[in-house]
This record gives structure tokens, C-alpha cells and sequence, in this order.
């Protein structure tokens, strides 16, 4: 994770569970609640970029096993209070760096990291990802659709392709932040070399993409 990227969820910790709060955005959440865990049940998994907890505490109650990986104590100081996440292990640690030398899961989630991932560093990262993959292992990145009127507004892009939002903070502090919002197309390509098992799935606010690891 940049420096920017982490410094900036650092600081927005303490009001990052606001996202959640969208009245609009109710119906999806309690879908999602209900959908993920069955997906988890008995399994080693390893989240990504846990951020505060909010879907590990849905997911550790299902998992055999939980390691919960973020660049921010800040966050994980957050998700460790949460009911339901006792027994989950916390690793402060970047996601392209990942502090987990030697452990291989048969199931990863991240949730809302996929999208902060830069376009040109996708298929590396990927790759990298499978380093930590049993073969047949279960992959779901959960993240958001891009909703005209209700998402944050697009305010910038690179040469890459990468789109950016402004994003205020409560103590006043704007902060240019990646946030890219993939096709089902994009996500399918991106897999195709080592998964042939796939399947995208949408609300009105969320996607998701679950797909196996074929190595």
C-alpha cells in the first residue's frame, strides 16, 4: 500500500464504519451478511486489508481458521473489539509485502481493497496472491459499483487508466484516493490463466468475485 493510501486510512479510521451507515445501502449489507459466511464455512482464511473488522466479524464465525492482514494498527485496533472475531489472528502487514511467509490458505477475502489496487500492478499482484493459495482455493473480493448520484464523484485519471475521488475527512483534510471500479470482463481476463471457475455477483450498491485458484 502507498504511503498516501496508508496514512489516509489511518487517519479515517475512527469514521471509516460511516460507509456502513448509508441508509440506501441497507437491504445490500443485510444481502451480503447472509451470502458471505456460507462461502467461509470450515476453512483457512486469510483477509486482506481488513480495515476495521466489519466483514471478518461475519466470516470468523464460520472459518476453521482466521488470519486477518492490515497496514493500519489503527484499524485493527478497531476490528479486535468487535464481537464474533475472537480467535481471529491480526497481522499488521502490507498486502503487497504480506508477512506470511510459509502459510498457504484454502480460502482469501478482501473486501474494498481490489479497487485501490493499481491497473498496471493488477496481474503482479495476483500472482503474488496465488504464493499463498492451497490448489482449489476459494477467492472473493467483495467491492463497490460505481452509482451514479450516490458514489463519490470521479475527480481525476492517469495515463494508466487509474481513476481517483477527493475524499473529505471530518477534520477538515481532503485526500486524492485510487479507487477504480472493474468490469465483470476485467475480472474474468484477469483470472483466466489460472482459473477457469468463476462467478460475479451484484446488488444494487456491491459486486462480487469469487473464483477458484486452479494451480
Amino acid at each position: 500500500m502507498s504511503v498516501e493510501m496508508k496514512d489516509y486510512y489511518a487517519a479515517r479510521a475512527k469514521e471509516y464504519d460511516k460507509i456502513y451507515a448509508k441508509p440506501e445501502r441497507q437491504q445490500d449489507l443485510r444481502a451480503i451478511e447472509q451470502w458471505l459466511p456460507s462461502k467461509f464455512a470450515q476453512c483457512e482464511v486469510l483477509e486482506v486489508a481488513a480495515g476495521t473488522g466489519y466483514w471478518t466479524q461475519f466470516i470468523a464465525p464460520s472459518a476453521k481458521r482466521m488470519v486477518a492482514l492490515d497496514a493500519s494498527q489503527e484499524t485493527l485496533s478497531i476490528a479486535q473489539a468487535r464481537p464474533g472475531c475472537a480467535g481471529v489472528d491480526w497481522v499488521v502487514g502490507d498486502a503487497y509485502q504480506m508477512p506470511l511467509v510459509g502459510q498457504k490458505f484454502d480460502a482469501v477475502f478482501a473486501g474494498f481493497w481490489f479497487s485501490h489496487i493499481p491497473l498496471e500492478k493488477l496481474s503482479g499482484y495476483l500472482s503474488d496472491l496465488n504464493r499463498f493459495l492451497k490448489p482449489g482455493a476459494r477467492v472473493i473480493f467483495l467491492d463497490n459499483l460505481y452509482v451514479e448520484g450516490n458514489s463519490t464523484p470521479l475527480s481525476d485519471r492517469d495515463v494508466a487508466g487509474n481513476t481517483y475521488q477527493t475524499r473529505p475527512l471530518s477534520d477538515g483534510s481532503t485526500h486524492k484516493v485510487l479507487k477504480n471500479y472493474p468490469t465483470e470482463f476485467e475480472l474474468t481476463d484477469l483470472v483466466s490463466s489460472f482459473s477457469q471457475q468463476f462467478s460475479y455477483t451484484t446488488w444494487q450498491y456491491y459486486w462480487a468475485f469469487d473464483y477458484r485458484f486452479e494451480g
